[in-house]
């Protein structure tokens, strides 16, 4: 007898903890046949685009008789709205359009980082302006798109220098029309982020104020649709393995690499080898990294940027990684 009492409680136990993982009958009854993915024609990931030109993805949806649909945009706010329409499953996109996401009430979970890269972004000014310093920015012109990862490293950036929004006049643009205005001169500062950052300094265009380094650690997060991922844990997995394999070829083959992503963002191999110094394409989440979402979720709750409070520990779900065995 207590030998069949310990049996059902195992197996009580092992219900337990894959339950929400999807697995068992939710699973087979909703397994989905196509997954949508979402993101930016950036380096910011490179991984997955190295999985994608080498067919690693779709490899491993094959075996779960799924298929694969990417979707491209140039902004994380986009993706959350393409998340709203129920027109994705997964979206990669820096840590600010994603807690804006889940504090408007959407039912979303990180997975997992995309990269991290305090570098990839930057507080860009015209090439012959006379600002040397972001204290010098304020009553001035700022471009930036409003709730992006630059957006919060901006206000960040501010705050280092004992600025505020109120001090400056901000222009919401597009990534496009940044680069334009900064040129022209429409504005006296824009907020960027690779491959921009690359590109306008090359062409002569913009020199660097400053980046991200002892402000924003400048994370980009994989966000997948709970419903989505608790119903087919399978094909999230099936990411994160291949993300994770793009990840080890960048790390043991970067010229190999470079050429890969470069078909996927507009940047020459010898650029890309420079800006994936900038970058941690960890997939992990760390613990350090939870703090870091944390103390970007008060700040943007501080700076009314999101209204209502993101529970990071419910946010982020690292259960997905440990099945694809990433730790």
């Amino acid at each position: 007898m207590k030998k069949i009492l310990k049996i059902i409680l195992l197996i009580s136990i092992i219900a337990l903890v894959f339950a929400p993982l999807g697995y068992g009958k939710v699973q087979r009854g909703n397994a989905a046949k196509e997954l949508r993915i979402a993101l930016q024609p950036i380096p910011f990931y490179a991984p997955l685009f190295i999985a994608k030109q080498q067919g690693w993805l779709e490899a491993e949806l094959k075996q779960e008789k799924a298929k694969l649909k990417w979707h491209f945009f140039l902004s994380g706010p986009a993706v959350n709205e393409a998340f709203a329409a129920g027109q994705i499953d997964i979206g990669l996109m820096g840590d600010t359009p994603a807690l804006i996401a889940r504090a408007s009430g959407q039912d979303l979970r990180i997975v997992s980082l995309a990269a991290s890269g305090p570098k990839a972004q930057a507080l860009a000014i015209p090439k012959n302006s006379n600002i040397k310093s972001v204290k010098e920015l304020k009553g001035k012109r700022v471009a930036v798109i409003k709730g992006t990862g630059v957006h919060h490293f901006l206000a960040l950036a501010f705050q280092k220098n004992g600025l505020k929004f109120n001090d400056v006049q901000i222009v919401n643009l597009q990534i496009e029309d940044i680069g334009a205005a900064l040129t022209s001169g429409n504005v006296e500062a824009g907020a960027i982020w690779e491959p921009y950052i690359t590109q306008w300094v090359e062409n002569g265009g913009i020199r660097i104020l400053t980046d991200g380094t002892g402000i924003k650690r400048g994370l980009s997060v994989i966000l997948v649709s709970n419903k989505f991922a608790v119903q087919n844990p399978a094909l999230v997995n099936a990411l994160l393995k291949a993300y994770q394999r793009g990840y080890e070829f960048l790390k043991a083959a970067p010229q190999q690499a470079a050429e890969l992503v470069a078909k996927e963002v507009n940047l020459t191999p010898k650029q890309l080898l420079q800006v994936f110094t900038k970058f941690n394409y960890w997939p992990g989440i760390s613990d350090a990294d939870i703090d870091d979402l944390k103390k970007s979720e008060e700040f943007m709750r501080d700076q009314k940027i999101i209204r209502s409070k993101v529970d990071i520990d419910a946010f982020v779900d690292r259960r997905y990684l440990q099945a694809a065995g990433i730790k």
